[in-house]
C-alpha cells in the first residue's frame, strides 16, 4: 500500500491561489477562502499541491488498513472548476444541494462548481456549515 500524498504542509495558501491565472478563478477562489473560514473559524493550510483544507482529523479505514489526517472541509479551485470536498458525504446535504444551483457532485465528498456565479452564495455558506458540523459531530461520537 501507498504513502498517502496528500498531506497537510506549510505551503501558502495565498501564494496558490495567486498563481491562478484565470482573473474570475482567482477571484472565485479568494471569495470561498473567506467564506471557509468565517464559517469553520479554522486556519487554512494547504493539503498536498492543490487543496486548502480547513480543521483536521485522524482517519482509519477498516477496508485498506490506510490511516492518516484529513481536513474536515475543503476546497480546490481549478481552471475549469472549483471543488468543495464535504468530507461528511456530499449526498448528506441533499436538500441544501438542491437550493444550490448549477453543480455536479461525486459518488463521494466532492461537489464541482463551474463559477461562483452559478450558485447561490448564502445556500453555498449553509452547506459549507452543516458539512462542517456534521463531520465534528461524528468523530464525537
Amino acid at each position: 500500500m501507498g504513502e498517502i500524498k496528500t498531506k497537510e504542509n506549510d505551503a501558502s495558501v495565498r501564494d496558490f491561489i495567486e498563481a491562478i491565472k484565470d482573473a474570475q478563478a482567482k477571484e472565485n477562489a479568494f471569495t470561498l477562502l473567506s467564506m471557509f473560514k468565517e464559517v469553520t473559524k479554522e486556519y487554512p493550510k494547504m493539503w498536498g499541491s492543490r487543496m486548502i483544507g480547513f480543521g483536521k482529523y485522524h482517519y482509519k479505514s477498516e477496508k485498506s488498513k490506510q490511516e492518516g489526517d484529513w481536513p474536515l472541509i475543503g476546497f480546490s479551485a481549478g481552471k475549469q472548476t472549483l471543488t468543495l470536498y464535504l468530507m461528511s458525504g456530499a449526498k448528506n446535504h441533499a436538500p441544501l444541494l438542491k437550493e444550490l444551483g448549477k453543480h455536479k457532485m461525486s459518488t463521494g465528498s466532492c461537489v464541482y462548481i463551474r463559477r461562483l456565479a452559478d450558485v447561490d452564495l448564502n445556500v453555498l455558506k449553509r452547506l459549507i456549515k452543516e458539512s462542517f458540523i456534521v463531520k465534528k459531530k461524528s468523530l464525537n461520537k
